[in-house]
């Protein structure tokens, strides 16, 4: 059996970690990115290193639908779909509310939508969310919650930024509000994929040193309280997120399904009562 990966937001950061860190795990590893460029580079680099994995590079916006078709179809060529880690997304200070919203949770359920008839035993997703709704104290109530659980609609965008408020206008919530979403999604799905054998989890990056990371400490004076407030006193490195990541998609996490894992360096627990 040839087993397939997927890594979204593969040409960079946390996504190129993930990469690098699964490499040795499939036997073809799928390396998506919006900038096909960047993850043409990646596998050039990952395959002269030669790791038990044929790395391909598939330049595709997660949003398009047209485009994820095409990424189902060459998985079910390849192989059998065993770890699928989706890194790919943008932060307040890259975009609106609307396009935060149409990456980062829009493009979840898009993914895990195209996905979904190729999940089997031994299939596991991980999810990207953040540690962002934590510190925002994102709790929606059941109306709001429902809503958010339907990012697939067409009126998505509306109804959210009415449940929601004018304020979700504001990028800085936006994306802590998508990211929310996101966690809520994997949770679904894992209730949806589990009666074939499969998972899905969300992870929560807190802050971590990609270029990413730093343009939002540049610009946001709170990522550099943040960061004096991490009990461990630095920020968390790409690598090391990529390890749990690929501990979550081992066969070691087979019971690991439907949850959310935080890997913030401990600043959460630092901040949450303050």
């Amino acid at each position: 059996m040839t087993t397939v990966g997927i890594v979204t937001g593969a040409g960079r950061g946390m996504g190129e970690a993930c990469a690098r860190r699964l490499a040795d795990t499939v036997d073809v590893l799928l390396l998506v990115d919006l900038d096909a460029e960047a993850a043409a580079k990646v596998a050039k680099d990952l395959n002269e290193a030669r790791p038990r994995a044929t790395a391909e590079p598939f330049g595709l916006d997660v949003t398009d639908r047209e485009g994820l078709a095409r990424l189902a179809a060459r998985v079910a060529e390849a192989g059998t779909l065993r770890a699928v880690a989706h890194a790919a997304g943008i932060s307040p200070t890259m975009a609106d509310w609307r396009r935060i919203f149409q990456v980062d949770l829009v493009g979840t359920a898009l993914l895990a939508e195209a996905l979904r008839p190729l999940a089997t035993e031994g299939t596991a997703h991980v999810y990207f969310s953040s540690m962002s709704p934590l510190l925002a104290k994102v709790d929606p109530d059941p109306a709001v919650g429902e809503i958010l659980d339907e990012p697939l609609r067409e009126d998505f965008l509306d109804r959210i930024r009415e449940a929601v408020g004018p304020d979700l206008e504001q990028s800085t919530l936006a994306y802590p509000w998508a990211k929310h979403g996101v966690a809520r999604f994997a949770r679904k799905e894992a209730v949806r994929l589990g009666p074939v054998g499969a998972r899905v989890c969300s992870l929560a990056p807190g802050i971590i040193d990609t270029p990413q990371g730093r343009q939002e400490a540049a610009k946001q004076s709170s990522m550099q309280r943040l960061i004096q407030a991490t009990p461990l006193g630095r920020t968390g490195r790409s690598e090391e997120v990529a390890a749990v990541v690929a501990f979550m998609l081992s066969d070691e996490a087979s019971f690991l399904n439907g949850i959310d894992i935080l890997v913030d360096g401990g600043v959460f627990a630092a901040v949450r009562d303050r």
